[in-house]
């Protein structure tokens, strides 16, 4: 019989399910151990982040009603382009400017761009400036302070006349990282795989013979007894029960117990 059929029949989902319900308690406490991990990585090294919003209005100002239809037309088409100007340097340069006197801002360009986010709905002429950060009011500050540089920008750089800022950022106390529930949640899988990992593990690595099956079966041995395990403890002290079955004849019964 070669290892790959010895492997399937001694590890099979039946030894493994066994195992594993055997050992539960010890899964759990894996499981456990893993979201407390997790949740103090959480909250003692990760920075928390907080955002905030900035929604700003862009269309052209036009009296007549029948050039109105046109003109949102177009403003639909340019939505595109506002929000491109929103990440270029000039807008961006300025803003950390102002971001450095106001907040002490440390980052640069670059650490600013990726801070900022803009988006928008489909069909809609409201642009949403999102700002990452640190602390909550630093991130009102910049998602507020690129909205207004964007404003005087924008005048003169497409001839637009109608930029209104339609709410304001606002510092949230509520961080959206690292986020808890979520970070509890993959701790404790981990912790409860790790778990069912060790216990397969540790049923791989253990070569006690456990059932008389094993030896008959897989190493091809004859079973001549079973030797009980000497009590010293017992008043029979120096006593060994010896109770001999003969496999060869089932027929026979157990011979009676010798006293050695």
């Amino acid at each position: 019989m070669d290892n790959s059929e010895k492997k399937e029949k001694y590890f099979s989902w039946e030894d493994i399910l066994n195992e594993i319900r055997k050992n539960i308690g010890q899964i759990i406490l894996f499981g456990i151990g893993g979201l407390v991990f997790v949740l103090l990585i959480m909250l003692f090294f990760i920075t928390p982040k907080y955002t905030a919003t900035t929604d700003i209005l862009v269309s052209q100002k036009t009296n007549n009603d029948a050039m109105q239809w046109n003109a949102q037309q177009t403003d639909l088409q340019a939505i595109n382009t506002y929000k491109d100007v929103l990440k270029k340097n000039i807008i961006l340069e300025p803003a950390l400017k102002e971001l450095k006197k106001k907040d002490n801002y440390q980052g640069n360009i670059n650490s600013l761009s990726k801070d900022i986010s803009v988006s928008n709905e489909v069909n809609s002429l409201v642009i949403s400036i999102n700002a990452k950060a640190k602390s909550p009011t630093v991130a009102a500050d910049m998602a507020n302070t690129v909205s207004e540089v964007f404003k005087r920008k924008i005048t003169k750089m497409m001839h637009i006349n109608n930029v209104t800022i339609v709410s304001s950022a606002t510092p949230s106390d509520k961080p959206v990282s690292p986020n808890l529930k979520k970070g509890a949640v993959i701790g404790l899988l981990a912790g409860i795989l790790i778990g069912i990992f060790k216990v397969i593990l540790m049923l791989g690595l253990d070569n006690t013979v456990k059932s008389e099956k094993y030896l008959s079966d897989d190493l091809g041995l004859v079973n001549l007894g079973v030797i009980y395990h000497m009590n010293f403890n017992d008043k029979g002290y120096g006593v060994a029960k010896v109770i001999v079955r003969n496999r060869m004849n089932s027929s026979e019964d157990e011979e009676p117990s010798k006293r050695v």
